[in-house]
């Protein structure tokens, strides 16, 4: 006995949404729809949100290759000076969109530019990114590919490419685990219990 009270532990439970396979096809799928709005895939810029957006756009561009036959860049979109929530900087860090193969700036004026993330909440993460990817030049467009949308938007935002809705309550969250960067795969819905 250590003298000390005993005092609870929150429990959390997780439900899988997506297994490795699942999300697996999930890529495939979005890939397929991106190739439907984009079929030349000319001028497509993967603009992956740090950190779990960049495995997720390489994955999405392996598949597009594979449609395709063509590479389409990725570029790793690194958003901390952009974020509502903490201390803004009076002028952004240079480089908050940078390619992943070379580390050079990749051309956004003119390009369809598709933010890639994870998981769509409150749209906080993708105004941040809106904010980087205008910084960095003029695309022609900007769409966003997400993983999974759970809802709760905060932002009169949507994205375009959805890999998976999943209605959650407030004190539930959704957490993405890649190979990449957890060494496994899966979406999970979590929350306590």
């Amino acid at each position: 006995m250590s003298g000390l009270p005993d005092i609870p532990v929150a429990h959390v439970a997780e439900r899988c949404l997506l297994d490795e396979a699942a999300m697996a096809r999930t890529v495939m799928r979005l890939a397929h729809e991106v190739v439907e709005k984009h079929p030349s895939l000319s001028g497509v810029l993967l603009a992956g949100v740090r950190t779990r957006g960049v495995p997720l756009a390489l994955r999405v561009a392996r598949a597009l290759r594979g449609l395709g036959g063509i590479a389409v860049p990725v570029a790793e979109l690194d958003i901390d000076d952009y974020r509502d929530d903490r201390p803004r900087p009076a002028v952004p860090r240079p480089g908050a969109l940078r390619l992943v193969e070379d580390g050079s700036a990749p051309l956004v004026d003119g390009a369809a530019v598709i933010v890639v993330d994870d998981v769509f909440y409150t749209g906080r993460t993708l105004r941040a990114a809106l904010d980087a990817v205008a910084d960095a030049g003029r695309p022609a467009s900007v769409d966003l590919l997400v993983l999974v949308d759970r809802g709760h938007r905060e932002l009169p935002l949507r994205a375009t490419f959805v890999g998976k809705n999943v209605p959650t309550a407030a004190d539930e969250r959704v957490a993405v685990r890649l190979r990449e960067v957890d060494g496994v795969d899966g979406a999970y819905l979590v929350g306590a219990s």
